[in-house]
């Protein structure tokens, strides 16, 4: 068998998956399984652990290598099992070198490196594309612009598994997105930890607005152009005027929200407070008036009363929002928010159901919204996504990657169902 990676969590780790996958068959490794890990949440690392128990007993014989940001800030949970032959950082998973290694030891026995492979990242002042002509049969792919954070959210873990932010030059992504397009991508996606930083390290610190405008002006082939999640009040003027000015880009914004209470957002460090995100999205969607919002909220903060927890619920309406990324709150070993007064777990599952089961009522809603309008979708088969991200099932399936023009004929609570 080949390589095959296991991905968890955001889109950055879908496109570095995309690397890693090219790079480790390119050093010729076969029977080999790649587990790249996420650190969000505890739970995130204890299904990448039971996916890796899960693996050796279905292929005792693959070599199991494991990679992310969980394998950056906890090395030494992965190295201690014993199905993982090695643990990789986050910036050492993309060298070439690193899997050539990695075949020698598969073929010889040679074993140049420790167990742990694991890279200093706070002094690292660059970042680069690795993905260099397409995306293995996708329609849709996700381009890194951006990576690491300077930011220090109470709750966060991530900026120690990904290091400061550092930027894609402009140049450098405009030509990935053209080799994608001629490679047969409809949809780019950019991607970052912090994608709204993009730009603030490079000469004349351009911003993403200005990126947004050089992509669409020099790729015109590229039907659509997606941005994931962002930081709303670091958005600049310009990425709005071309959100209201560009039709090639999409009206779908993720926000990283968290919180919908000024002093549990405070006390997460966040830069904006609840009027800031209810405002943006009144005047983003004045903009652009069939824009769509999802957004990432946290239940269960520590120190959260039930009257901070209604505030956050109320964001759900109070913004408009259509799909929801809920999390537990799980305290990471290093962050601040670690050490603040605890909430028991009960709580935190009974909140995050709640702020799911709003979520369920207003995607819902907004499925329900979409019946009878005609949307185009990009075809991922016998499904795909319309512009504003909406899933749909097809009544006829078209070949992947054509754009289908479709009337949205119903719903069935998760995705909408095509005429």
């Amino acid at each position: 068998m080949s390589v095959e990676v296991v991905t968890f969590g955001c889109r950055l780790n879908a496109a570095e998956s995309e690397t890693v996958r090219r790079r480790a068959e390119a050093a010729g490794l076969a029977d080999t399984v790649v587990i790249n890990s996420c650190a969000v949440t505890a739970e995130a690392v204890r299904q990448a652990r039971q996916t890796i128990r899960r693996i050796r007993r279905e292929r005792p014989d693959a070599r199991i290598v494991v990679t992310g940001c969980a394998a950056q800030t906890e090395p030494e949970t992965f190295a201690a099992m014993p199905e993982v032959d090695r643990v990789l950082g986050n910036r050492s998973k993309l060298a070439a070198e690193t899997w050539k290694r990695e075949k020698r030891a598969a073929d010889f026995g040679i074993d140049e490196t420790e167990k742990i492979v694991i890279d200093e990242l706070a002094a690292v002042e660059e970042t680069a594309l690795h993905l260099v002509d397409g995306f293995a049969q996708r329609a849709r792919a996700f381009v890194q612009v951006q990576n690491g954070c300077d930011h220090r959210c109470t709750f966060c873990i991530i900026p120690y598994g990904r290091g400061p932010s550092r930027s894609v030059p402009m140049g450098e992504v405009v030509t990935q997105i053209m080799r994608l397009v001629e490679a047969g991508c409809r949809e780019a996606v950019l991607t970052g930890v912090d994608l709204t930083a993009w730009g603030a390290d490079l000469p004349g610190a351009p911003r993403l607005g200005a990126l947004v405008r050089s992509i669409l002006r020099h790729v015109p082939d590229l039907p659509r152009l997606r941005v994931s999640s962002i930081d709303p009040v670091e958005l600049d003027g310009e990425f709005l005027r071309a959100l209201a000015e560009e039709e090639r880009l999409m009206p779908h914004l993720h926000l990283s929200l968290q919180a919908g209470d000024d002093l549990i957002l405070k006390r997460m460090k966040r830069r904006h407070l609840r009027g800031d995100a209810i405002g943006f999205c009144a005047s983003a969607r004045a903009l652009r008036p069939d824009l769509v919002f999802g957004a990432d909220l946290i239940a269960g903060f520590p120190t959260e009363t039930e009257a901070h927890f209604k505030n956050t619920l109320a964001l759900v309406d109070d913004c408009g929002l259509s799909f929801l990324h809920v999390f537990p709150f799980s305290p990471r070993k290093g962050t601040p928010a670690a050490r603040m007064p605890q909430l028991d777990r009960a709580t935190v599952k009974e909140r995050a159901a709640r702020l799911r089961a709003a979520g369920e009522v207003a995607l819902r809603r907004h499925l329900a919204s979409e019946i009878g309008r005609m949307r185009r979708v990009l075809s991922e088969g016998d499904c795909g996504r319309t512009e504003h991200y909406s899933p749909v099932r097809l009544a006829h399936p078209a070949a992947h990657g054509t754009l289908v023009d479709v009337v949205i004929a119903g719903h069935d609570g998760r995705q909408l169902l095509a005429a």
